[in-house]
């Protein structure tokens, strides 16, 4: 089904707000009409019979890692992506921290070389800023690229940018969206000191939040909005991991009116530091999985819209890589593929709607970062869907992950919805636990 005119009836369409049924036309790469009855007006109409499913605008998950180039052992683009479409995720936006980094222009038209030929779903990419690449930053193309990534704590290298002076001077050198990843590194080392004087390298699993402490976050993320004030950036801060960083945004305007916005991830929203008990390493991320208070705050804050985005942060190692001692293991984990669902567990659990989850992983990314043409079911966009039966129970198991690490934080659960189909630009890409041989992905362009 590429690139034919498809018409999908008798759907659920989750969009703006609101449920509405009705039936979707795509011609080519664009939704056509949507309207509450579309006959097919031709024999070579393919019909999609929704069967009174959910019909969702494509997930843009505006924070992954991909591992490509540099760390290709643990993911790659094409591998990452096809588990992306898997889970609903129709666009990515990937990080710079590869190896080479992504600092400059070069090395991001590099990498966009490759998308072109691996990505199976939509891609962009951050650029990283350093504390020496500013003339690197003032080259990029706004309009070609999703924004700047700044790793402002939990980076090595020159990834880490930790001279105030630059900051500034980046913070007030460009209208880009800055993205931050805020944890406070003195408070950090001083906190993993104390604790490998106590227990050695096999610090307990337990003692992650502690590390990576509520005040490291906190410390961090006030500091980069205060800059941020001063300067008039546009700043976006990712994956929030306390209660009390969420009072620190606001919820008085409009999205498209924010100058600060935040981003929560699917594991602060499913975790809590209870859980180190049983998935030990495998779900140690940083920023860390806190309290259950935590959690709940994060909650508060996302419906409340003082945070903006659900996000996955998703990172994948190798088993053997987690399943270290805690100073060895690595922080992150795959998530792209059960996104969607881990949230829509949430709403059978009555803790979301549905089309609030369309605003938070469809909606407002796009908005956010003024995604072209997509993050809706409207004439005219890209048709980008997901069609979700939300009771169709299905378990994650070995034989069904598509990461290239071969495993998941959430192997062993039972999710109550599944994803039937995925359309991308119009192609049917992924039917039922299958990814199709369709390569129908695009660069992500931007109204700015």
């Amino acid at each position: 089904m590429q690139n034919k005119t498809i018409l999908i009836k008798n759907a659920k369409i989750v969009n703006e707000g609101a449920i509405t049924e009705g039936d979707i036309l795509i011609e080519g790469e664009l939704i056509k009409e949507v309207s509450d009855s579309i006959s097919a007006k031709s024999a070579d109409v393919i019909v999609v019979d929704a069967e009174g499913n959910y019909v969702f605008p494509g997930v843009i998950d505006d924070q992954v890692h991909f591992r490509e180039p540099g760390l290709t052992h643990k993911g790659n683009i094409e591998s990452e992506s096809k588990a992306a479409l898997a889970g609903g995720i129709t666009s990515f936006i990937e990080m710079p921290n590869t190896n080479p980094q992504t600092t400059t222009v070069e090395k991001l038209e590099a990498k966009f070389d490759v998308a072109s030929q691996s990505a199976y779903a939509n891609y962009s990419f951050m650029f990283g800023g350093t504390n020496d690449n500013l003339d690197e930053i003032l080259k990029v193309n706004p309009k070609t690229v999703a924004g700047l990534k700044l790793f402002l704590g939990s980076s090595t290298g020159n990834m880490l940018v930790d001279n105030p002076k630059v900051i500034e001077k980046i913070f007030s050198s460009t209208d880009m969206v800055i993205s931050v990843h805020c944890e406070d590194e003195a408070t950090i080392r001083k906190n993993m000191q104390t604790h490998i004087d106590t227990y050695g390298e096999d610090i307990p699993i337990e003692k992650h939040p502690i590390i990576r402490s509520e005040e490291a976050c906190y410390l961090s993320s006030s500091k980069a909005i205060e800059l941020a004030k001063k300067t008039g950036a546009r700043l976006h801060v990712f994956h929030l991991s306390t209660g009390k960083e969420t009072k620190l945004f606001s919820n008085k305007i409009p999205l498209k009116d924010k100058k600060i916005t935040a981003e929560v991830c699917i594991h602060h929203l499913w975790f809590s530091d209870e859980d180190y008990k049983q998935k030990g390493t495998h779900i140690k991320w940083n920023p860390a999985v806190k309290t259950a208070k935590d959690r709940d705050e994060l909650w508060k804050a996302l419906l409340d819209d003082r945070i903006d985005v659900i996000a996955t942060d998703h990172a994948p190692h190798t088993l053997e890589e987690k399943d270290n001692v805690y100073t060895k293991a690595p922080s992150g984990g795959p998530l792209v593929q059960h996104a969607l669902v881990a949230m829509i567990e949430m709403y059978h659990k009555n803790k979301i709607s549905l089309p609030k989850i369309a605003q938070k992983m469809a909606h407002n990314p796009a908005i956010l970062f003024q995604v072209e043409k997509r993050g809706y079911i409207k004439e005219g966009y890209y048709a980008d869907l997901v069609i979700v039966d939300i009771n169709n129970p299905w378990s994650v198991k070995k034989d069904n992950i598509l990461y290239k690490c071969g495993w998941s934080p959430f192997e062993g659960a039972t999710f109550k919805s599944r994803i039937t189909h995925t359309f991308l630009n119009g192609s049917l890409v992924y039917n039922n636990f299958k990814v199709l041989d369709v390569k129908a992905a695009k660069r992500l362009t931007f109204n700015r």
